[in-house]
């Protein structure tokens, strides 16, 4: 398939709640088909009511189509951007439908996850089929963008933020400062089943790299699941314990590489908890911002389209891994274990 037939660019993201009202009914759509306790649907619910009942999630993706389009603009690809959640308005099946009685015939999906998972990545693109499926045979096909965690533009994007959240700290103190990255923590049998710990660990060296900076260590937050499930460690509350009793730390930096924009999870479990522990432990913490509508990050999203739209053009990626795949093999990224043939 040539570059210039693809007609529209798609915004994939997980959604998220606007108001009070509707915290509980967006929460309802996430865990659909999932076993939690109601207990713990309203403890998630009350982190929400804490900041009003709105997500920021949203708010940045209006932000960011702006500043997508704006990019695009300049360098002369007009591409009308859709934007569907998978679990708030706007839905996905939403945007495939007005893709429909828009004309649309083949898009590109940016989806808002730069590391490989079945939340992130196989999961997406299922709900992607599943939206196609319900809209009819004149669904736009839709392809997905690879993997960026790797890529030099969000490194960069990255490695600002962070030194942002470094340069907080007075200059004599900075090299004893430890950068705590954190990424939301994943079941083990889920995390056997793909990169993301090999991507984030890539994503957190680089950056270190970029930085000039060794002190660092990869950590998890925002776990969930009942606690006889093995999840990803270590928790970002016990590294803070545990480098607070290191000597001539001067503090630490908490950068959440593993999400793109503040999300909830990023607000409440790293500003509120984390920065909690961290004032009873009397040990400074500053929070690194997340990659957001960073100029190199937005250009970034622009250089994997053109990549698209331009097979001769090169697909950068720095490390040892290479650029990421444009086609998911058909195994990748699954939920569990795939459970062994039974013996006939």
């Amino acid at each position: 398939m040539t570059g210039d037939s693809y007609d529209a660019v798609l915004i994939v993201s997980f959604g998220g709640p606007e108001s009070r009202g509707d915290v509980i009914p967006f929460l309802k759509t996430v865990l659909r088909g999932k076993r939690v306790p109601r207990e713990r649907m309203l403890e998630v619910a009350e982190h929400y009511y804490h900041f009003g009942g709105v997500s920021p999630i949203n708010s940045h993706l209006r932000q960011l189509i702006m500043a997508l389009d704006e990019e695009l603009h300049r360098h002369h690809r007009e591409l009308p951007i859709y934007w569907g959640n998978r679990n708030w308005q706007p839905f996905l099946g939403d945007a495939i439908r007005q893709m429909v009685a828009d004309g649309r015939r083949r898009a590109l999906a940016y989806v808002t996850s730069a590391y490989s998972s079945y939340s992130g990545c196989r999961q997406y693109r299922e709900n992607i089929e599943a939206a196609r499926a319900e809209a009819g045979p004149d669904a736009p096909i839709v392809d997905k963008l690879r993997m960026f965690y790797n890529h030099p533009r969000f490194i960069e994007a990255t490695a600002a933020r962070v030194r942002e959240a470094l340069d907080a700290f007075p200059a004599d103190q900075r090299d004893g400062v430890q950068i705590l990255y954190t990424a939301h923590s994943i079941p083990l049998s889920m995390a056997e089943n793909c990169d993301y710990v090999r991507q984030l660990t890539e994503t957190a060296t680089l950056v270190s790299h970029w930085l000039q900076h060794p002190s660092w260590r990869l950590v998890y937050q925002s776990r969930s699941g009942p606690p006889q499930q093995a999840w990803l460690e270590p928790d970002v509350g016990d590294a803070i314990r545990q480098t607070s009793a290191v000597p001539n730390v001067a503090g630490i930096v908490v950068a959440p590489i593993g999400f793109l924009s503040d999300h909830l999870e990023v607000m409440y479990d790293l500003d509120v908890e984390a920065r909690q522990l961290c004032d009873d432990l009397k040990i400074p913490m500053v929070r690194a911002g997340t990659v957001g509508t960073h100029p190199h990050f937005v250009a970034m999203i622009r250089e994997l389209i053109e990549e698209r739209l331009d097979p001769a053009k090169p697909k950068l990626a720095l490390g040892q891994f290479g650029p990421s795949h444009d086609v998911c093999p058909v195994d990748c990224c699954l939920a569990d274990r795939p459970k062994p043939a039974l013996a006939t």
